[in-house]
């Protein structure tokens, strides 16, 4: 029995698994304040000085300030605010804000990002095949209301169900994030389910600690990916990847031409299953 026809759900990371940022950081602070009259900021304080004040803001006020109640925009606000400071940039109350509302409305929209080619096939090739195809991410409720949709990644067409950190109070690499996810899907068993990410620490270990299948993708050829397979983790480049490697896997049940023969792609498979 191959694996594709062993499971009932399929879930997604999003950032570096459907989509990924456009530009830089900077690119759009800079924006920003050019349009309130300022200076454009140095991108590399900038990038650092936001890196520093979002693990403060993560590390005190998790999941965007879900257990503090705290509003979405006054969680960026903070975050925003504490970026350009340690940056060395400290404005005007007035002037902030009208940085922050562009910053704000500019991440809050599809501008800063762009969608895999691969993303949008691969989950209706999913869902035709009767799969449940879930989002799985450290994200705001923005990514399920506003930033996927307008990026052409549907609720009813591409995903059925999204479990957001934002929104459910529980985030990546915590495995209650993905026991959510199955029973968002009605109570699903998690050796029916598999989760396909881009990090072994927030994706692929949490995810195999509660007994789903796993597999992490590589595409920008980083360096800790070597590590990922030497570990016994499957790491492929891309969704067509994994879409070939599940059909290949069906056409497993079938008799092979050449009994004596075994090529490399059908090892792979194997591989896979053994692992999966």
């Amino acid at each position: 029995m191959s694996l594709l026809s062993k499971l009932r759900l399929i879930t997604v990371d999003v950032t570096g698994t459907l989509i990924a940022y456009k530009g830089q950081l900077g690119d759009y602070y800079c924006m920003a304040a050019k349009s309130a009259g300022m200076p454009c900021p140095d991108y590399k304080r900038m990038h650092e000085g936001f890196k520093i004040a979002y693990t403060e803001m993560a590390r005190q006020y998790p999941c965007f300030g879900f257990a503090a109640k705290m509003p979405n925009i006054d969680w960026w606000r903070t975050c925003v605010k504490n970026s350009f400071v340690k940056a060395g940039y400290d404005y005007d109350d007035e002037t902030f804000e009208k940085i922050f509302r562009r910053i704000y409305s500019a991440f809050g929209s599809s501008a800063p990002y762009s969608v895999f080619p691969d993303a949008q096939p691969f989950m209706r090739w999913a869902r035709e095949k009767g799969l449940t195809v879930g989002i799985v991410s450290n994200a705001e409720y923005r990514y399920k209301e506003v930033i996927l949709p307008a990026l052409g990644l549907n609720q009813g067409s591409e995903w059925d169900f999204g479990v957001f950190s934002g929104i459910v109070g529980v985030e990546k690499p915590d495995p209650k994030i993905y026991k959510i996810a199955l029973e968002m899907a009605g109570n699903i068993a998690p050796q029916e389910a598999l989760h396909i990410g881009d990090s072994m620490r927030k994706d692929y270990t949490p995810a195999r600690s509660i007994g789903m299948h796993a597999l992490l993708l590589d595409r920008f050829k980083t360096a800790d990916a070597e590590s990922w397979r030497q570990s016994g983790a499957t790491v492929l480049p891309d969704l067509v990847a994994a879409q070939e490697l599940l059909t290949r896997n069906e056409k497993e049940d079938s008799p092979k031409k050449n009994e004596g023969e075994e090529t490399t792609a059908s090892q792979v498979l194997k591989r896979m299953s053994e692992r999966l």
